[in-house]
C-alpha cells in the first residue's frame, strides 16, 4: 500500500497532521457556521429541551442536513442519559466523538496497486471541478512513483480537451483524446495504450452532466460498460466530484450518480470557498460514499486524502 493512501503507512501521521493545519486555515468560512451551533453549549449552561431544540436547528443551518442533525442530538441525548451529564459544556465534546463516529465510514485508505492500469473513471455536475481534479491526482500519483496516463473524455468540449492536454504536457504524461468521437471509445482507446506501454493509472474524465439530463446519463453508462470491454475489470474506481458550495444538492448528486454509475468514491473540492462543508455530514448519514479526497486549495498539493478525525478537529478549533 502506498504512503499517501493508507493512514497505517510511515508517513500517514505527517500526512494528517499536514491536513489538519490546512482544514483549521482553509475550513475558516464552514467553521464560522460551526462555531453558531457550539456556542449554543456556551449560551445555555444547563442539559434542557430548549438547548437541543435550538443545537439542532444550528446544526441544520450548518448544512448537515436534517437527518445527520436529528442523529447527532439522538447520540447527545443518550451520553446525557447513560453519563448523567447535567453541564451543556459536556456535551461539546460528546458531539465532537458522534460527529467523527458519523464521517468515519467516509474514510477509506486507496490502493492504486491493485490493478496494472489501475483506471478511475470521473463524473461530475458542470463547473465541479473535474479537470482541474485530474491534474491534481496526477500529480499526486506520480509523487508516489506512479505513471498516469490522461483520457479526455469530455468530448462535448474542445475546451476540455486542451485543457487535459495542456495539463498533460505540464506533467509529462500522454493525453488521449480525437476531435470527433464519443466518450466510451477514447476512454476504451486509452486503456488499451496504458495497457500497452504499462502504465499505472488511467485518469478518464467526462463531459459535466446534470443527473435530471437523462439522455447523457444514458451515455455515462455506457461509457462504464464499453471501459469493461477494454478491461473486465474496468473501472477500478467510479468516483463523483463534487463542488462543495452545492451544499444539501451534493446529497441529491450523490444518490443520483451513485444509482446511475456504483460509485466507489468522492472527491469534494472547493471546500476553502464555502460555509457548506457541513454538507459531508448530510452524506454520510443519507447516502454514504467513500470520500477519496477534498480540495482545499488552487495548488496541486492542496488535493488530500479525506480525514474523518482532521477534519472534525478542524471545525471545533
Amino acid at each position: 500500500m502506498l504512503p499517501l493512501f493508507s493512514r497505517k503507512d510511515k508517513g500517514a501521521s505527517s500526512a494528517e497532521s499536514g491536513l489538519k493545519s490546512l482544514l483549521r486555515k482553509d475550513l475558516e468560512l464552514t467553521r464560522s457556521r460551526w462555531s453558531k451551533a457550539l456556542g449554543v453549549f456556551r449560551a445555555r449552561p444547563r442539559i434542557d429541551e430548549a438547548l437541543y431544540e435550538e443545537l439542532e436547528a444550528q446544526l441544520i443551518e450548518a448544512d448537515v442536513g436534517v437527518a445527520a442533525a436529528e442523529s447527532l442530538i439522538a447520540r447527545l441525548r443518550k451520553a446525557q442519559r447513560d453519563k448523567r451529564l447535567e453541564d451543556a459544556a459536556a456535551l461539546e465534546g460528546e458531539l465532537k466523538s458522534a460527529l467523527v463516529e458519523l464521517l468515519a465510514p467516509l474514510e477509506k485508505p486507496l490502493d492504486p496497486a491493485r490493478a496494472k492500469p489501475f483506471v478511475i473513471l470521473l463524473a461530475g455536475v458542470n463547473g465541479a471541478g473535474k479537470t482541474t481534479t485530474i491534474a491534481k491526482l496526477t500529480r499526486l500519483f506520480q509523487s508516489q512513483g506512479l505513471s498516469v496516463l490522461l483520457a479526455a473524455g469530455d468530448t462535448f468540449r474542445a475546451a476540455a480537451r486542451e485543457q487535459l492536454a495542456e495539463w498533460g504536457a505540464r506533467h509529462d504524461v500522454t493525453v488521449i483524446s480525437q476531435e470527433k468521437g464519443d466518450s466510451a471509445a477514447v476512454i476504451f482507446d486509452a486503456i488499451q495504450s496504458a495497457r500497452a506501454r504499462k502504465i499505472d493509472v488511467v485518469l478518464a474524465d467526462t463531459a459535466g452532466r446534470l443527473p435530471t439530463q437523462l439522455h447523457l446519463m444514458d451515455e455515462i453508462r455506457k461509457v462504464k460498460r464499453v471501459m469493461a470491454k477494454a478491461d473486465p475489470e474496468a473501472p477500478h474506481e467510479t468516483w463523483l466530484v463534487i463542488d462543495a458550495n452545492t451544499g444539501q444538492n451534493a446529497v441529491r448528486q450523490v444518490t443520483a450518480f451513485d444509482e446511475a454509475l456504483g460509485l466507489t468514491g468522492l472527491v469534494v473540492t472547493k471546500l476553502d470557498g464555502t460555509a457548506k462543508g457541513g454538507a459531508v455530514a448530510a452524506i454520510a448519514r443519507e447516502h454514504p460514499v467513500a470520500i477519496r479526497f477534498v480540495g482545499i486549495g488552487e495548488k496541486a498539493e492542496d488535493l488530500r486524502p479525506f480525514a474523518a478525525a482532521q477534519f472534525v478537529e478542524a471545525l471545533f478549533e
